[in-house]
């Protein structure tokens, strides 16, 4: 059987370069991939023979073991892990018992999905440091983008957003700094994609132009409505 304790250690840099992924169903599969495609080794672990089958080839290792049985995550190192990520959707129970026996391992870094408000409210109350709800979480930006006309959007928390949309007419031909738009408009531009296709930093000589892209944060009503000024 596949060990943890075979993989590298994380690089002192702390980037999360070996992740245990416990759940391979379609948001497991999604972490488990762009985890991979950013150089991190994966370990994924299923109790389904199919999942295990469809990701053996593409992720490092790829197990098929019952999650929920704390002697089989021993033996697949997982207590030593220090990122780990509960996928398991279709099992509420089998869901909160993984999780609970990977916080007894005092792994400092476990990510739960929830597939409920109230699945989500245990998953916080047993200690797991993120819960993630995967179509709650969709459902808002898709809505925000939608209303907003916005290219990207990405709520960073306490009310704020990250905003990737094109620049106002009220902002283009004349340098940020003339313009004050943090204190006009409440929101900071901080990086902008010209013509030439490359994102760079805004400073206070940056004058922005018709077709451009920016990038910029605030409160959310604030930036959703940046661009229609």
């Amino acid at each position: 059987m596949v060990n943890l304790r075979s993989l590298r250690k994380p690089d002192s840099a702390g980037m999360a370069d070996h992740v245990v992924v416990i759940g391979l169903g379609r948001f497991g599969e999604s972490v488990a991939l762009e985890l991979m495609a950013t150089g991190a080794d994966v370990l994924g672990i299923d109790i389904g023979e199919d999942p295990v089958a469809r990701m053996n080839a593409r992720l490092t290792h790829a197990v098929q073991a019952d999650a929920t049985r704390e002697e089989v995550l021993r033996q697949l190192g997982v207590d030593e892990a220090e990122y780990v990520v509960v996928a398991i959707g279709d099992s509420i129970e089998a869901s909160l018992l993984t999780s609970s026996l990977v916080l007894s391992f005092g792994v400092p870094q476990l990510w739960a999905k929830a597939v409920s408000d109230a699945h989500g409210r245990i998953l916080e109350q047993i200690g797991v440091h993120h819960v993630v709800h995967p179509e709650r979480e969709i459902g808002r930006r898709v809505a925000h983008l939608l209303r907003a006309r916005l290219q990207d959007y990405i709520e960073l928390g306490g009310g704020y957003a990250l905003v990737r949309t094109t620049p106002p007419a009220a902002v283009i031909g004349r340098p940020i700094r003339e313009i004050h738009v943090r204190r006009n408009f409440g929101v900071t531009v901080i990086a902008s994609k010209g013509s030439d296709g490359d994102w760079k930093d805004v400073t206070g000589d940056t004058v922005l132009a018709d077709g451009d892209e920016i990038l910029l944060t605030g409160p959310i009503a604030k930036a959703e409505r940046f661009h229609l000024k």
